[in-house]
């Protein structure tokens, strides 16, 4: 059946039809043929090869001769093993029907094998290491075709096989055996070509063993031609998967730093625009937890493959149900695999696995090495006993019959190559998937059990033990590195089927799982690179973490074992990964609660790292009852933990800012301030970071004088403790700018950022969590300086963008900047969008804080200036009054949040026709920000401003010309003339205040 049919127009010579006969396996030599033929005016027909193995030979040849033209056959020893058909009919038949045809019949040769003598029959020229010039070359004169001088023009170069495209991620070795599946590999091709740009994915869906990853690598290869990109990305792991997707990011080179998340977003983004590369396909071997998709899933012009077990995945895309094999693809794999069998004995055997893959490759292994004859090997496999063997823990619909035959296989090995069995026993003791077994030899100093050593000790032995678990399709090779560079021993990697490593698991005995498991333990320590800070080091933590919980490190009392755990941790902290944090501490927890004390610390560290996740992801309740609970701990222990209280004490204040209470705070951070400087000194790392936690305190509280001071002190000594370089320092430089801003200095704060900005943009990359902080401050410099709109705004909606990708629409720090460019829509007259993401971020922290949190009552507030603008005055005006009530009762009535909401409220009552209680709330508005804030300060200056315009409705035309005199003139001086302030005061409208929601 014909694949595709291409026509071409008039060129030199008469123009020929060419039939392009090719195994599937070899589809992307046929395109190229057919493309080379067509550029030099001929027509082509591409026809797929795999006749049924009933029909003979003479009758399947025959019917390409239907076909007008010549018939070009694609050759190699693979053309050969379809059926699979005996060597001695080929012959017979090239001799006779193909001979008798001959000026039908051509054909090139894509292998340096030697073919079938007969095949010399049809001359075919011979394509094996050339370039694509000489190649074409050779092509065409094997048809005796005249070049063109000027080849006719094509849509859609089709790229030389031979070429690899431009980037090709660590896709698997192609299986060299790889078995029909045609139908399905084409359909897959179809349902992405047809698919909505932008939405082009596909997930091959299916038990355990079923082939889904061979299915995907077989179509890498096959369609790589029509890719400029091909990335694998293995998913078994959470943390691996995003390690991996994020090391595209290098390889595109784009200019990001070493944070998952911030490359992830810059491939995705990189993707969506198809630059550089618009037809990419990426492949995620294994993605079985579909939560948080949309943050990995790319978008664009490219294609996605996911291989997995979840049927979730009909949600996102389509979905291939991906079948066992056919009983004829059963077969010919068997055949071909171990050639002494019957097409009868082939099918017996299918049938006791029930054409599932993956135990037919281990049945056919076993058959084709050993040379066994089918009846004894199947009656092994029935007769064997396997009573201390259950069901695999995966719980599919796999054969019972595998488990025997793998257990012959262990046998078998375990008497003619032990030490393969030591390494496959070993195997078990990581987790399923990709396996750093490299990590033996990396670090032969590790304590291996005796039996084990020879593993670090002697390459010949090891290598030939990884062949033999290679050669029964056990395992198979992979490497980690970058791409295209040498991998040695020490950096190898094997992948283990998941399904394989829990058979072997159960066939494994106790004994030697513990003593495996000891020694992997020992290995992921020795590897620990032992710096999580360094973002250099995130990949080896994320290829670490999976195999904790296997290896039994979650357990164990070791202490090294324990400070890689630790570090794992921190890691996820540093790198955003907070919800894989959060559920390996809970692990960790559970284990070390049955033999350690509560108060040892390694628990308590272990305590200090949940809080700071759970913080990171807005549970700040759930944060402070955690330590608040150690701390009492502490200080009921018989033996103090000055150190220990101190950093538990750090922790609580760092929640109590977090839920509004920020007196308790303060007071609670001075005290910890004040202990690490008796305990360790005014610069040391804990004393900084507690001297710029109190520097939070004091602007939560309003004394943004004070906070501004003590920010700068902290930025002076991080300078010259750490360097300016360090992401603490870089930190302070961020405070110092926001203090800046808070106190009204709009120029100097402006000044200041953009230089912290492009430090964040060189140290961390653009888009580490940090450094959106940083622009999110420099979006707001430029906003109270007076930059013009179409400067900010496109600014603001590309930042909130990226912050939804890096946190989530209902993270605490997306919601605070939905409220800034909410703000700013309301200020430059898109109302709509305004007032919709006012909506949303209101909601957004009533859910997150609760009703009575000050940021979520200050937020009504912005509500109420939308109201306002949008005419609804009686509605503005309860939501002013509701924020400046809620405000004074949590905050008092000095804090400059409750003086703003108060500006507020009094313009509210002078729109509704209150005039006296208008001018009674703006006269000691006035009065208590020129006490709190000073009389210079833009938030003061527009209280001044308001009471001039109550008093001129309320005729007291003298007073209110002072107040505004003076008003204009202090603007002019402080913002400077042509600020959108100072020319609103100039122009009588009424000022506001708008609030920033802040939580520390």
């Amino acid at each position: 059946m014909a694949e595709q049919r291409r026509s071409g127009g008039d060129g030199p010579g008469a123009p020929e039809h060419f039939l392009v006969v090719f195994p599937g396996y070899h589809r992307s030599w046929a395109a190229w043929i057919a493309y080379c033929l067509e550029r030099q005016g001929h027509r082509t027909t591409l026809q797929r090869w795999d006749p049924p193995r009933e029909a003979s030979l003479e009758d399947s040849l025959g019917d390409l001769l239907l076909s007008s033209g010549r018939i070009l056959l694609v050759l190699n020893d693979w053309f050969f093993e379809l059926g699979p058909r005996p060597a001695g009919e080929w012959n017979d038949v090239l001799r006779g029907f193909v001979a008798a045809h001959a000026e039908r019949f051509a054909a090139v040769n894509l292998t340096n094998r030697p073919l079938l003598p007969a095949t010399a029959v049809l001359e075919p020229a011979s394509l094996w290491g050339l370039s694509e010039e000489a190649a074409e070359e050779r092509l065409l004169g094997r048809l005796a075709l005249e070049r063109r001088r000027v080849p006719k023009a094509l849509p859609g170069r089709v790229r030389y096989p031979d070429n690899r495209c431009d980037i090709w991620g660590e896709v698997p070795r192609r299986n060299s055996r790889f078995t029909g599946r045609d139908d399905l590999l084409n359909d897959i091709h179809q349902r992405l070509a047809d698919a909505e740009q932008g939405a082009a994915a596909c997930t091959l869906l299916g038990m355990s063993g079923i082939g889904k990853t061979q299915l995907a690598a077989e179509y890498a290869h096959r369609f790589s031609t029509d890719y400029d990109l091909v990335w694998w990305v293995n998913s078994d792991d959470r943390n691996i998967q995003r390690d991996r997707l994020g090391e595209l990011a290098v390889e595109l080179g784009l200019p990001i730093g070493g944070e998952p998340g911030e490359r992830i977003r810059a491939v995705r983004d990189a993707l969506r625009r198809g630059e550089p590369y618009g037809n990419w396909l990426l492949v995620f071997d294994g993605w079985d937890d579909t939560e948080g998709v949309n943050a990995l899933l790319p978008q664009g012009s490219g294609h996605v493959l996911v291989t997995s077990r979840n049927r979730a995945w009909s949600e996102h895309g389509e979905v291939v149900q991906v079948p066992t094999f056919l009983r004829s693809e059963s077969t010919a794999y068997l055949m071909r695999r171990a050639p002494h069998i019957t097409a009868t004995e082939a099918d017996e055997v299918a049938t006791e696995f029930g054409d599932v893959p993956l135990p037919l490759v281990q049945a056919a292994s076993w058959l084709g090495e050993s040379g066994m004859d089918v009846p004894e090997y199947l009656r092994m496999v029935r007769e064997g006993s396997l009573s201390t063997v259950d069901e695999p823990a995966s719980g599919e619909d796999f054969p019972q019959s595998s488990l025997t035959s793998w257990s012959i296989l262990l046998n078998r090995l375990r008497g003619a190559q032990p030490q393969a069995i030591d390494v496959l026993s070993l195997c078990t003791s990581f987790a399923p998937g990709r396996i750093p077994l490299g990590l033996i030899r990396a670090y032969p100093r590790a304590e291996l059990p005796e039996e084990l050593r020879w593993m670090a000790t002697d390459l010949p032995a090891w290598t030939r033990a990884l062949d033999t678990l290679v050669n029964y399709s056990v395992l198979t090779r992979e490497t980690r590195g970058p791409v295209g560079a040498e991998m040695g021993p020490h950096q190898e990697s094997v992948h283990m089927h998941r399904l394989v490593h829990d058979i072997v698991s159960k066939l494994t005995s106790e004994d030697s799982r513990t003593r495996h498991r000891r020694a992997v333990r020992t290995l992921l320590a020795e590897a620990d690179p032992g710096n999580p800070a360094d973002s250099r080091t995130w990949p080896r933590y994320a290829e670490l973490l999976p195999h904790l919980e296997p290896s039994g490190a979650l357990a164990s009392n070791q202490p090294r074992v324990q400070e890689l755990l630790l570090n794992c941790l921190r890691y996820c902290v540093r790198s955003g990964e907070y919800n894989s944090g959060l559920d390996l501490v809970r692990k960790i927890r559970e284990a070390w609660s049955r033999f350690m004390d509560p108060l040892a610390q390694p628990v308590l560290d272990l305590t200090t790292q949940q809080s700071n996740m759970l913080r990171a992801s807005g549970r700040f309740r759930d944060a402070y009852d955690l330590d608040h609970a150690a701390l009492d701990k502490l200080r009921a222990a018989p033996q103090p933990n000055v150190l220990g209280e101190l950093v538990t004490r750090s922790a609580m204040a760092a929640s109590l800012r977090h839920l509004g209470r920020y007196r308790e705070a303060y007071d609670l951070q001075r005290e910890v301030l004040a202990g690490n400087e008796r305990l360790l000194g005014q610069d040391e790392p804990p004393t900084l970071v507690a001297r710029h936690n109190l520097g939070v305190g004091l602007r939560l509280l309003g004394r943004y004088a004070e906070a501004y001071e003590l920010d700068l002190e902290t930025l002076a000594r991080r300078e010259s403790v750490l360097r300016a370089r360090h992401i603490t320092t870089l930190n302070s430089g961020n405070a110092v700018t926001h203090g800046l801003r808070l106190l009204g200095r709009y120029r100097d704060a402006l000044v200041r950022q953009e230089p912290v900005v492009r430090l964040h943009v060189q140290v961390l990359g653009p888009q580490h969590p940090q450094t959106l902080e940083a622009r999110a401050q420099l979006a707001m410099c430029r906003r109270r300086e007076g930059s013009l709109s179409q400067e900010v705004g496109p600014s603001m909606a590309t930042l909130l963008e990226q912050l939804e990708q890096l946190h989530g629409r209902e993270h605490y720090r997306t919601l605070a900047f939905l409220t800034n460019y909410g703000n700013f829509l309301r200020e430059h007259g898109d109302l709509s969008q305004a007032r919709d993401l006012i909506d949303e971020a209101e909601a957004g922290y009533r859910s997150l804080l609760g009703p009575a949190h000050p940021v979520a009552t200050g937020m009504l507030s912005n509500t109420g200036l939308v109201m306002q603008a949008a005419g609804e005055r009686a509605e503005a005006m309860a939501m002013f009054e509701a924020a400046l009530a809620g405000l004074s009762a949590t905050l008092g009535t000095e804090h400059p949040w409750v003086l703003g909401c108060a500006l507020n409220a009094a313009s509210a009552r002078n729109f509704n026709g209150r005039i006296p209680d208008a001018v009674e709330l703006s006269r000691e508005t006035l009065r208590r920000a020129q006490r709190t804030l000073g009389p210079q300060h833009p938030l003061t200056l527009s209280c001044q401003v308001a009471l001039a315009a109550d008093l001129r409705a309320a005729r007291e035309q003298e007073e209110a010309g002072k107040l505004e005199e003076d008003g204009l003139l202090g603007l002019t001086r402080t913002l400077g003339a042509q600020h959108p302030h100072t020319i609103s005061a100039r122009q009588r409208t009424r000022p506001y205040w708008d609030f920033e929601a802040y939580l520390g």
